[in-house]
């Protein structure tokens, strides 16, 4: 019965906290990665600089700070037109979708996820944000049905309380 209650608990935590399972990065990580960008523009080959633009991408995209998400975005949607292979543009079309999931913008990372999953049907990760994004927009939808309940239960409340006083 305890663990019953602990899970349900811990669903209810998971709810409201948004429990999703993709990863943040922390400023620092950041920093190392516009570091290597850096360098590797003063010589390095395209390859080292593609590579080193979208481990930056990633970082940004993974921040806990929305202008560095936004920063990540634009990056990606600018280099996107440039991808060299279809796994390349797999992977950017997926850095976008989590950009726009972190961003709040659900229904476009929706879009962006599926069209992963229309490259590689069984990418784990593409799979897992999928869930994640479906999981919110219906969180947002459940809150959204509860505001709309609790301002009609308030109107309702009004008449009653403007009719009795007639009375």
């Amino acid at each position: 019965m305890e663990a019953k209650i602990g899970q349900f608990l811990e669903s209810i935590g998971t709810f409201f906290g948004g429990g999703d399972q993709i990863p943040w990065c922390d400023r620092d990580v950041i920093a190392g990665c516009e570091r290597e960008v850096a360098d590797a523009a003063k010589g390095s080959s395209e390859e080292q600089k593609s590579e080193s633009i979208m481990r930056l991408s990633w970082a940004l995209v993974h921040s806990r700070q929305a202008e560095d998400v936004q920063r990540g975005i634009a990056m990606l949607e600018a280099s996107l037109a440039n991808s060299s292979s279809p796994l390349q543009q797999r992977e950017k079309i997926y850095l976008l979708a989590v950009g726009y999931f972190r961003t709040g913008e659900f229904s476009r990372s929706r879009q962006l996820v599926e069209q992963c999953l229309e490259i590689a049907p069984d990418w784990r990760q593409a799979l897992v944000l999928k869930k994640a994004v479906e999981e919110r927009i219906a969180k947002d939808g459940v809150i959204g049905i509860g505001i709309t309940a609790t301002a009609l239960g308030l109107i309702a409340g009004g008449i009653a309380a403007a009719l009795t006083r007639r009375h």
